[in-house]
């Protein structure tokens, strides 16, 4: 199967869209293919301020339409008590709102931007999406996270080179108390570095409430030419600041 069979088969859909490349690039095909769609972004505070504004921005590209859903992520107990498998019960609650608010506006069939390289037996946010059948066209036709970039950059989509960025609940440990706090702190941790030109980094909180820094092999000496402007700019929000010297893929 194609994307395009894909469309054929299913000719109006909503998108539940992140403003990430994979999403983007979904969007975008089922813009291409003429089907009646909408896209569906979740606003919670999971997601950087950063996220919205491209999304809007990747809307505005390619002609397509997109509604704002908010959802209290932090009002799921089970959630905020970060389990091993909160992205399940964090899915149910995004994927839930917006399977609601399509259904409102005339959409049953939602999709989303898994792809054929993403690990779903790894992964357990698939359940709910299995769960709430929502459907994967890219991975269904195969498309790899490389060849989704390598489409999106031929459709001058902005998004086709832009970094894996996993929600905000990814930098805390497991078992750790979901806090706004901790979520603003690695949002403003995160995006000092972006300012500096860091790329592809994490800013992850160990359980002692220290930082520890997630960069890719080739953004190592970088880090240490920066040191003293890093410690001194994440002074204030956490006690200690650490670099983990095994680098990010």
């Amino acid at each position: 199967m194609t994307i395009q069979d894909f469309f054929e088969d299913y000719p109006k859909a909503a998108v539940a869209f992140s403003g990430g490349v994979d999403s983007a690039y979904l969007l975008y095909a089922a813009v291409q293919a003429g089907i009646d769609v909408c896209a569906y972004y979740v606003q919670s505070q999971f997601q950087p301020a950063f996220e919205l504004e491209d999304a809007r921005r990747l809307t505005q590209q390619i002609g397509a339409s997109m509604k704002v859903l908010s959802v209290d992520v932090l009002s799921c107990d089970t959630v905020t008590a970060n389990p091993p498998d909160r992205c399940y019960h964090c899915k149910l609650q995004i994927f839930g709102t917006i399977l609601q608010a399509a259904k409102e506006d005339g959409y049953t069939v939602i999709l989303d931007g898994t792809n054929a390289s993403d690990d779903v037996f790894d992964r357990p946010g698939m359940r709910a999406l299995s769960e709430l059948s929502v459907l994967s066209p890219l991975r269904l036709a195969g498309l790899t996270k490389s060849e989704i970039r390598r489409r999106s950059e031929r459709a001058g989509l902005f998004t086709w080179n832009k970094p894996a960025y996993a929600c905000l609940a990814t930098r805390i440990p497991t078992g750790m108390k979901i806090t706004r706090e901790a979520l603003e702190k690695t949002e403003t941790a995160e995006k000092i570095l972006m300012q500096m030109g860091f790329r592809n980094f994490r800013v992850r909180m160990l359980t002692d409430g220290s930082a520890k820094l997630e960069v890719t092999a080739d953004q190592m000496k970088q880090v240490l030419l920066y040191r003293e402007e890093i410690l001194r700019r994440l002074d204030g929000l956490y006690p200690k600041t650490v670099l983990d010297l095994q680098a990010r893929s």
